[in-house]
This record gives structure tokens, sequence and C-alpha cells, in this order.
């Protein structure tokens, strides 16, 4: 590769860059998950490069990327390192949480710092270093990786819900002493909480101007850059200008005059735009302000902008650099402007910046989430072509295993990374995959009752005979997101695994056939979910549903069915997943989800209010071999003949033969045999 060659193709392309800067460029970009197109990046630097160019980028990108290697990690230096720094600003500790800016599930790798400090990556956990000490908070699913990954003599592990950071930090440190944070990694909420529980000691929370392992994690990699292209009117049912304005009349009814959005997910949904900047969600990591007009503010870096995005925005929106949003908040505060500000996801930075500008924050949710979470028709219509599609991949997949498993049982049995793979390849296939919607949980036996579990070369099972194989799994779609899970017998399964295995089902099933009046919210629809298991002394520990979005968040609020208590009430066009389960430690797995959206309930007779009914999206086959008829009723088996009916309709059009064949087989009426 030639530099002279690249700044000659450059030039002839008209691009704005130079070899200089391409260079910050594309460290941004291969900072970035690299996408299903590991050549979208390129429309950033040139709108259609020709093939020479994109040869040339190729080889430009390659050559960056072998010169950034990554230091062997001496946690004990860094740890060294981040005290000095406590000296220096006469700091007794510091928090470092598992977060960034947007409080995001998935967190671009710059973002990564309690991993660099610690060598913790599972996917919740916090610390709080003191000049003398330090711990490590986890709950109880990472206890053991925590033990595996962290040096005991830098860090103590503590259980991150029985004894919290701030208790923890709170029966530490002495009156008059000072803990760091950043204020642009916690909530209102979280600071209020910590701020009560140091108080009750003397001590005080001070909020610091640089993060402090910022400051001294030199080869930090850089903010990521992926492209940010529009997401067609097609796929999203409504034009961003009417969003816009519906938005700007809820933030008018919260006594509000702007609205600041820290969630990229809501960002992406009222501008109708998709990125790259994180893994299995396609979010542009940025901020926006929203006015009572609906115009908005968009702070990001313009670099990760496709030539054609400012037509799709229009001229309600004005792009500014992220460096802008302290100047631009000071403005609307000046004259006069109520600027909303949500204390549960918004990072306190931005409250403590209206305040110190003389506003008040108008305290209040995010204006976007509620109705990003009613689908409208389009959507919804996208999301079941989504899952149709997705539920042939997946059905392809469970043809593989069902033969596939029992031939290897003398070879050392199938293993669980083999499993994810598969089931990836299958989605791949289809033209409107966009990646993963989340890293796949492929558990086999005892690894399946980690309700969280992602295998390793180092956890790896491989299925014997009477195992059970969980496999929780989901893609991106332009069209929609898919959340599925299945289990699968592997030789004769227990009468006990049968036994869980249809209480579960049962519970399910009851969901999914629910009738509940308007205002009911998922927690009052929870125990219907946990009944059958109830009656046996079972239970599970996880929540029976959390919402989806649409070619957005696997997992998006406000709505859930879950024990904890949650009063949003369920809406027509919610998605939510039904997703019960059992665990039965060292020994096994056992969960089925499907993806249901809120209708209206057909009206019966002797209704005397409208009622809500569930649509189940996801087509799968659920494992026959595992189902006990004699615990079921009458009405639960004909559900489950009449999904599998439906789920044999849908995709038989859209499977090979063989695959056509096994699924005749698996869907089969539930007193029928199986033929081999």
């Amino acid at each position: 590769m030639s530099n002279d060659e690249l700044s000659r193709l450059l030039g002839e392309a008209g691009s704005a860059y130079q070899v200089d800067t391409l260079k910050e460029l594309v460290a941004g970009v291969l900072a970035a998950p690299l996408g299903p197109d590991s050549e979208a990046w390129m429309a950033l630097v040139v709108a259609e490069p020709s093939e020479r160019l994109k040869a040339e980028l190729g080889a430009f990108m390659a050559a960056l990327a072998a010169t950034q290697t990554t230091a062997r990690a001496d946690y004990g230096a860094r740890l060294a390192g981040l005290r000095d720094r406590l000296a220096a600003q006469g700091l007794a500790g510091v928090l470092v949480p598992h977060a960034d800016e947007h409080q995001g599930e998935y967190r671009a790798t710059r973002a990564e710092r309690l991993a660099w400090l610690t060598g913790f990556t599972g996917s919740m956990g916090s610390a709080v270093v003191l000049r003398d000490k330090a711990a490590l908070f986890v709950d109880g699913r990472y206890t053991l990786q925590a033990a595996d990954q962290v040096d005991g003599a830098l860090f103590e592990v503590r259980h991150l819900i029985d004894e919290p950071p701030s208790k923890w930090a709170a029966g530490q440190l002495d009156d008059g002493a000072k803990l760091g944070y950043d204020p642009w990694l916690h909530t209102e909420d979280q600071v209020a909480v910590l701020e009560r529980a140091l108080a009750a000691v003397g001590a005080t929370l001070v909020a610091c101007p640089v993060n402090l392992i910022d400051e001294i994690w030199s080869d930090q990699p850089a903010a990521p850059i992926a492209p940010v292209v529009p997401h067609p009117e097609a796929y999203s049912g409504r034009a961003p200008g009417e969003k816009r304005l519906e938005v700007a009349e809820r933030l008018k009814a919260a006594g509000a005059d702007s609205a600041l959005l820290s969630l990229p997910d809501s960002i992406m949904w009222l501008l109708d735009v998709r990125g790259g900047d994180v893994g299995c969600t396609p979010l542009a990591l940025s901020f926006a302000l929203l006015q009572d007009d609906g115009t908005l503010d968009w702070f990001i870096d313009r670099r990760k902008l496709t030539s054609d995005l400012e037509r799709h925005l229009g001229n309600g929106v004005t792009v500014r650099a992220p460096e802008e949003i302290g100047p631009r908040l000071d403005e609307l505060v000046a004259v006069g402007k109520r600027i909303l500000v949500d204390p549960a996801s918004a990072p306190a930075w931005v409250a403590q910046r209206v305040r110190a500008a003389g506003g008040t924050p108008v305290k209040a949710s995010d204006p976007c989430q509620l109705p990003k979470a009613r689908k409208n028709p389009v959507e919804l219509e996208g999301t079941r072509q989504a899952h149709r599609r997705d539920g042939a991949a997946l059905t392809g997949f469970l043809a593989w295993i069902a033969e596939e498993a029992p031939r290897r049982l003398s070879n050392g049995g199938l293993g669980e990374l083999e499993a994810a793979e598969k089931l990836a390849g299958f989605r791949a296939k289809n033209e409107q995959f966009r990646g993963l919607s989340f890293e796949t949980i492929s558990g086999a036996g005892a690894n399946g009752a980690i309700v969280h579990y992602r295998a390793s070369p180092e956890t790896e099972r491989h299925l014997g005979d009477g195992d059970l194989l969980l496999v929780d799994s989901g893609a991106q779609y332009l069209d929609g997101t898919t959340d599925v899970t299945r289990t699968i017998a592997v030789g004769q399964p227990s009468d006990e695994m049968r036994d869980r295995f249809t209480r579960v089902l049962k519970g399910h099933i009851a969901v999914a056939t629910a009738r509940f009046p308007h205002g009911t919210s998922g927690s009052q629809l929870d125990i219907l979910a946990r009944a059958a298991l109830w009656q046996a002394g079972l239970d599970y520990d996880h929540g029976t549903g959390h919402g989806v979005g649409s070619y957005l968040g696997v997992h998006e609020g406000p709505q859930r069915v879950s024990k904890m208590p949650n009063r949003v009430p369920l809406e027509p066009g919610m998605i939510v997943s039904n997703e019960p389960g059992y665990y039965k430690t060292g020994a096994y797995g056992i969960r089925i989800e499907n993806l249901v959206a809120v209708i209206e309930s057909p009206v019966q007779d002797g209704d005397e209010r409208e009622m809500l009914a569930f649509e189940t999206l996801t087509l799968a086959p659920i494992d026959l071999a595992l189902v006990e008829p004699a615990l079921m009723r009458p009405d639960e088996l004909a559900w489950l003949d009449d999904y599998h009916a439906r789920v044999r309709e849908r995709l038989a059009p859209l499977v090979d033969a063989a695959t056509g064949s096994w699924l005749d087989g698996a869907t089969r009426p539930i007193g029928q045999p199986a033929t081999r």
C-alpha cells in the first residue's frame, strides 16, 4: 500500500479526507464493531468509492489495525496509577461503574473502564478504589467469574446487591473524606443514593471534571465511528417530523420547553436513523435536545453521517458537535427554557449544568420511551415478517441439531460454541440480517442452569446422552428484532425434565392466552407464568418478559412482565417477551421464550369491558419430546397443536425439503407418535 497512491485516489474522488485525517477516522472505525458489511464505513470517506479506492482503504485500515497492539495488563500498576491521581486530586477514593454516558447495555470499547482496571468482564459490576483498599462488586451470577478474573490481592470481591458500593464505601470513609465520581457515568438517581449513604458518615461525593481512568489509560481506544444511515419510512411507518411533533406535545404536558435525550435508542427512533457504534444494537452514540416546537439539536460526531443523511433529517434538525451540548444548555436556560432531564437515565452532569446556569431541571421520564414502545401497524407487520424468516433459520438449526447431536454422542458430543456459530450462520443467509441482537446463550447440561451463561473455550460443555441444550438467541433485521429461546432434549429426557418443562410450558401458554383489561401492567400478569411451577414448590429468579424494539434494542422499556412492581400499563402495539423458565443448579436449565405483541382482544359474549390480549410473533417448534401431556389441560394441548400448525404453515414454504420433513414431525399433533 502506498500513501501517495491513496492520497491521489482521495483527491480524484473529491474526498474531504487526507491521509492524516483519515487515520483519525479509521481509528474510530476500528473502535466500532465490524458489521455484516465490512466496507460500509468507506461511504464516510467517499459516497461511492471506486473498487481501486476500496482496496486502498481496506489496506490502510488493515495496516493501522496491525499497529494497535495492546500491552500486557498489569493491574497492580494500573491500580497504583489511579491512586496517584486520587492523591493529586485530594480524594479518598473514586467510583468506577460499568457504565457509559448513555447507561447502555452495550458499550464502546473505550468505555470498558472497569474491565481495564480490574480484569472483570461481566455485564454488571462496579468498583470502589480507596487509597489503601479496593473492592469489586458483582451479583451472584458473576461470583465465580470474578474470582477467576480478578486478583484478590488487589480487589476484594463483594456482592453487589447484599452490600452495594454506597454501603461499603460509607463503612470505609472517615468524616470529611471526599469520594470522587464521573458525573457523565452516573444518573441523578444514582448520585442521590450515594450522597445519602456518605452523608450519614460525614463524607461527601465530589464530581471529577475529568475521568481519572481516562487520564492514565494511555492506549484507550478511540470513540467509535460507524456510519449513520436513514431508516426508511417503509420500515418505520412514520415520518420523523411527525414523531418530533408528537413528543414535543409530551414535553408541554410535562411542563417543559425542551428535553435532553441521552438514550441513543430514543434518538434513533425519533430521527428514523440507525448506527453501528456498539455491538448487537444499531445505535449511534449521541445526545439530542428536542424543543417544544419539534425542532431538535443533535450532538454527534459529524464524521459518522453518510452523505444523504442531512437530507433525510430535514430542516428541523441541526447537527452540532458533541462539545457544544454544554453551551447550548446554557443558552436555553438563559432565555428561560425549562429543560426536561430524566433522573433515571440521563448523566448527572446534565442536571448539574442546568443548575449551574441558573435553571431548574424538570424531572420526568424520557418522553420517547412510551411512544417508541407502541409499535405502529407498519412496525408490527415488519416484525411479523422478520419473525417468519427468523423462524425458518431457527428451524433449520433445530433440524440440524436433531441429526447432528445424536450422531456426535460417540465422538465427544456437539459443543456449545459450534452450536451457536451454526445458528448464526443460518440467520446470516437472510439478506435483511444485520447481526445478532445479543450474544447467543448456548448452554448444555449444567451450563443451561446459568441464566446469563456465555460459552467460552474455558467453560464449554459438549452434549451427552440425556442432556438438555438451552439456546437463547436473536437477530437484528431491517424490519424487526427477534429474541427466542428453545430447550432441546438430546436422547431420552428424564421424567423430572419432562415434568419441569411441561410446567414451564403451562406458564408460557397461560401468558400467551391471557385476556386483560386496559390499564393492566405486566407485573399483574407475572403470576400466570409461575402458577404451575409454584404448585410444585418451584420458581425462577428472573423476569417473565421485557420489552423489545423494532430494529433497535432487544431489551427496551418502559413495559415489562416481572415480579418487580411496574405501573406501566400494557398497551396495544407493545412487544414483550414471554419467557418463563426453570433451572436446576448443576444439572440443567429450561426456558421457553416467544415474543408477543399486545393487541385489542376480539369481543366475547358477556364482556363488560374492552379487553387486550397477546399475539404470538415467534414461529419455531417446541420440543415435543419434553412435553408430558398428562400434566396439561385440553385447552393447553389445543393451544400447542394450534401453535405448531401455524408454525408449520408459515415456515414450510421457506425451508428446504429435508428441513420441511423434519418440521412436519416436530409440529405433529401432540397425541400423534413420532416417526423416524
